[in-house]
C-alpha cells in the first residue's frame, strides 16, 4: 500500500494553505492516510483495478492544502469542542468531499493537469492511448474512470460524515450541513456549467451568488459551521460563524478567479488559459464586460479569432485584476467586523483574521 508518512510530519506542511497549526495538520494528514488505506485495502479484497484507483486517490489527496479540514478542526478547538476523533472524521470527510468535486469539475473544465500533477483523467486517458485507443475514446474512458473516481470518493465521504455525527446532540443538523455543502456545490456548479452557454458574461451579482454556492458553501460556510456544532456550540452560535465564512469563501473565489487567469502556473498547478477556455463566468469577466471594445474583443475569442492571451491582455489593460482584489478585500472586512463576527468566541475571531490574511496574499 501507498504511504505518505511525510505528511505526517509538522515541518513538511507548514507551507501549505491551511487554517489549523501544524500540529493539527499533521493529524489530519495522519487520519487521511488512514481513511484512504481503509478504503483501497477493502477494495483491494474484491477488485484489484479497484484497488489501483484508491491507491491513485491517496496519493493526490495526501497533497491537499487542507483548507476545509483546517476550517472545521478550527472551529471546533474555538467552541472547546472534546469529541476529537470525531471531529478529525468530520474534516476528512469535507477534505474527501472536496477531491469528489474537484474530479468532477476537472471533467466539466476538460482540464487534465491539477496541483502540476496530471488528473485521475490524464492518468487513464495515457492508460487507454497505451491500449491502442483513439484520441478520442482515451479521452471519453479517462473522463469515465474520474467519474466512478469522484462518485467513490462522494460516497466514502458521506459514510464518514455519518459516522462522526453519531451519538452527537447536534447529530440531525451536523449531517443537514454536509448534505447541504453537497447539494449547494452541485446547484453553483450547474449554474457555473449554463451561464458557460450565455453569449455576455452575466452580472457580477450573479456571478458572487454562483460563487458563493459552488465554492463558499462547501469551503468555507458549512465546514466551518458543522465543526461549531460538533463542539457543542448553539444553532445561533454556528450559524453566525457559517456567515462569516460564507463572505470569506467567496473573497477565497475570486483570489482563485484572479489566480486561474494572471496566476503563475508553476504556483497554481493548472493552466492561465482554463477559465477562459470554457467560457467561465469570473468576476474578472463581469467586471470587464460594461466596457464595449472589450465585449468585442471577448466576442471574437470565443469565436476563434483572437488567443486567449489577447483577453488576459485586455483584462490586465483594464485592471481588472486590481478591482478583484479590491472586492475580495472588502468582503474580508465586511466579515470581520460584522456583528455576527463580533458575537464569536475570542480564538475563533483571533483565527478568522489570519485566514483573511492567507485568503489575500495566497498566490496558489
Amino acid at each position: 500500500m501507498t504511504t505518505h508518512a511525510n505528511r505526517s510530519d509538522p515541518q513538511s506542511v507548514q507551507h501549505t494553505l491551511t487554517f489549523a497549526d501544524a500540529q493539527t495538520q499533521a493529524e489530519i494528514y495522519r487520519h487521511l492516510e488512514k481513511l484512504t488505506t481503509a478504503a483501497q485495502e477493502r477494495t483491494a479484497a474484491y477488485s484489484g483495478l479497484g484497488a489501483q484507483l484508491w491507491e491513485q486517490l491517496a496519493q493526490r489527496i495526501a497533497g491537499g492544502k487542507l483548507a476545509r479540514p483546517g476550517l472545521v478542526m478550527l472551529a471546533f478547538e474555538a467552541f472547546g469542542g472534546q469529541h476529537r476523533r470525531q471531529a478529525l472524521d468530520l474534516a476528512c470527510a469535507f477534505e474527501l468531499l472536496h477531491n469528489a468535486l474537484v474530479i468532477h469539475d476537472d471533467i466539466i473544465d476538460r482540464d487534465f493537469v491539477r496541483r502540476g500533477q496530471p488528473t485521475i483523467s490524464a492518468l487513464y486517458r495515457e492508460k487507454a492511448l497505451s491500449c491502442g485507443s483513439s484520441p478520442q475514446d482515451a479521452e471519453h474512458r479517462g473522463n469515465s474512470a474520474a467519474l466512478i473516481a469522484g462518485d467513490l470518493l462522494l460516497s466514502e465521504a458521506i459514510k464518514i460524515a455519518g459516522r462522526a455525527a453519531s451519538g452527537l446532540d447536534h447529530e440531525t443538523q451536523i449531517e443537514a450541513c454536509f448534505f447541504q455543502a453537497i447539494e449547494q456545490a452541485g446547484a453553483g456548479e450547474l449554474e457555473d456549467l449554463l451561464y458557460s452557454l450565455y453569449p455576455n458574461p452575466v452580472t457580477t451579482a450573479e456571478v458572487l451568488h454562483m460563487e458563493e454556492l459552488k465554492t463558499a458553501a462547501y469551503s468555507f460556510q458549512l465546514p466551518l459551521q458543522a465543526g461549531a456544532l460538533l463542539a457543542g456550540a448553539d444553532t445561533l452560535q454556528a450559524q453566525l460563524l457559517g456567515t462569516v465564512g460564507s463572505k470569506l469563501g467567496v473573497a477565497y473565489q475570486i483570489i482563485d478567479d484572479v489566480l486561474g487567469t494572471f496566476g503563475n502556473p508553476q504556483h497554481t498547478g493548472k493552466p492561465v488559459d482554463s477559465d477562459l477556455r470554457e467560457f467561465k463566468n469570473t468576476i474578472l469577466l463581469s467586471l470587464a464586460s460594461e466596457n464595449a471594445d472589450f465585449m468585442s474583443l471577448l466576442h471574437k475569442f470565443r469565436t476563434g479569432q483572437v488567443p486567449a492571451q489577447a483577453v488576459r491582455q485586455a483584462l490586465a489593460a483594464q485592471d481588472a485584476e486590481s478591482f478583484a482584489r479590491q472586492l475580495a478585500h472588502q468582503l474580508c472586512l465586511s466579515a470581520t467586523g460584522s456583528a455576527a463576527f463580533l458575537r464569536l468566541p475570542d480564538l475563533a475571531q483571533r483565527r478568522l483574521q489570519k485566514c483573511t490574511e492567507l485568503i489575500l496574499e495566497r498566490s496558489w
